[in-house]
C-alpha cells in the first residue's frame, strides 16, 4: 500500500503544509483504530485515507482525514493534497469529488497545476470575548466569531500583522475555548506583497499546537475579509514557520480555495489494515 507526503499550499518542497496520503483499493475504509494508528505514526497535522467510490455516483471517492489523535470534520490541505495525488498518479483528470462529512466536495485542476477546492462557506456569528482569551493569546483581540460546525473554530480578529506574526500563545490556555481550535487574522500591512489578509491557527486540542497552512479555516476567513475589503476573490498568508498562501473566491455558500501541492515522499505502508 502507498503513501505519500505532500506539501499543500506552496510550489515548493518543505514548505506549507505537509500531509500524508493513503488512496486504499478497497470499496470501503478499514478499523477506524488502523487509521488512527496510521495518523498517529505519519505524526503530521493530518493523514487523508480515500478509497473509489461506484462510477456514476454523487462522488468518485470517499474521503476521511485524520490528525494524530483524532478524526476531524473538515480538512482543506489534506484534500488538496489527496487531489494533488490523484491526478499526478493518473488516477483522475480534471475535477474529482469527494463523499465526506461536510457533504460533497469538489477539487478541480487547472492548467498551471494549481487546484481548487470547492468548499461550504462557514458562517460568522459574533460572541463576546472571552474571560481569559487575550491573557491566552498574548493579545487583545478586536473582535471574535465563531464559525460553522463543520469548522468548529473561533475567528479572532487581532489589531494588526505585526501582532498576528509576533503572537506566542499559551497552547495549553486555548483547549477548550472552541470544538475544534483558534483562528487569528489581520489585515496585510502591506497588500502589494501579493496578500490580504494574514492568519495563523491554533489546535492544541486535537494533538496539533499550530498547523501551518489551514485550508478549512479560509472558509471563515473568506467572508470575513471580503466583507471588510469589498472584494470575493483575496489572497491569505498563513504565517507560520512554513508559510502558506491560499486564493479565495467566495461564491455565496460556497468557497473556493486555491493553491498547488508537491510530493516529497513516496514510499509504502508495510502494515496492512
Amino acid at each position: 500500500m502507498r503513501i505519500r507526503i505532500v506539501d499543500a499550499f506552496t510550489d515548493r518542497p518543505f514548505a506549507g503544509n505537509p500531509a500524508g496520503v493513503v488512496l486504499l483499493d478497497s470499496d470501503g475504509f478499514p478499523d477506524d483504530g488502523w487509521l488512527q494508528r496510521v495518523a498517529a505514526e505519519v505524526n503530521l497535522s493530518e493523514t487523508a485515507f480515500a478509497h473509489p467510490l461506484p462510477p456514476n455516483g454523487d462522488a468518485d471517492w470517499a474521503l476521511r482525514w485524520f490528525t494524530p489523535v483524532t478524526e476531524v470534520d473538515l480538512c482543506g490541505h489534506a484534500t488538496l493534497a489527496t487531489a494533488h495525488v490523484l491526478r499526478s498518479t493518473g488516477r483522475t483528470t480534471g475535477a474529482v469529488r469527494f463523499a465526506a462529512r461536510p457533504g460533497v466536495l469538489g477539487a478541480t485542476a487547472a492548467e498551471d497545476g494549481s487546484l481548487t477546492l470547492d468548499f461550504p462557506t462557514s458562517s460568522l456569528t459574533p460572541v463576546e470575548i472571552l474571560d481569559g482569551m487575550a491573557e491566552a493569546l498574548g493579545a487583545r483581540p478586536v473582535s471574535v466569531h465563531d464559525t460553522a460546525a463543520h469548522v468548529g473554530d473561533l475567528l479572532v480578529e487581532l489589531a494588526d500583522e505585526r501582532t498576528v506574526r509576533a503572537l506566542a500563545p499559551g497552547f495549553a490556555a486555548l483547549v477548550g475555548l472552541s470544538r475544534r481550535g483558534v483562528i487569528v487574522t489581520a489585515a496585510a500591512e502591506n497588500p502589494g506583497r501579493g496578500y490580504d489578509f494574514v492568519s495563523r491557527c491554533f489546535y492544541p486540542g486535537a494533538g496539533i499546537d499550530e498547523d501551518p497552512v489551514t485550508g478549512s479555516a479560509h472558509t471563515a476567513l473568506a467572508p470575513f475579509w471580503s466583507a471588510r475589503l469589498g472584494r470575493t476573490e483575496l489572497t491569505g498568508l498563513q504565517a507560520s514557520a512554513r508559510t502558506g498562501l491560499v486564493r479565495t473566491a467566495l461564491r455565496g455558500n460556497r468557497t473556493l480555495l486555491t493553491g498547488s501541492a508537491v510530493t516529497v515522499i513516496d514510499g509504502e505502508l508495510l502494515s496492512a489494515p
